[in-house]
């Protein structure tokens, strides 16, 4: 699992595993998840990180969790 956050866009992205994407679905205006043919979930983004997670305020953040 890769985390990463993108400052510029205020973007985090949770890598969950590998797989052919397929498509994105919207959970909510500020929840996207990527999903292969078979609905295995690839990653989740969180849209304006800062404003919707409580306590999220990193300077920067890239995390890998093997």
């Amino acid at each position: 699992m890769k985390v990463k956050y993108d400052k510029k866009t205020d973007a985090l992205y949770i890598d969950l595993s590998r797989g052919k994407y397929e498509e994105t679905k919207k959970i909510t205006d500020s929840i996207l998840v990527d999903v292969t043919k078979t609905g295995k979930v690839l990653g989740i983004e969180i849209l304006d990180a800062s404003e919707n997670i409580e306590h999220f305020k990193p300077p920067s953040l890239n995390l890998q969790i093997q």
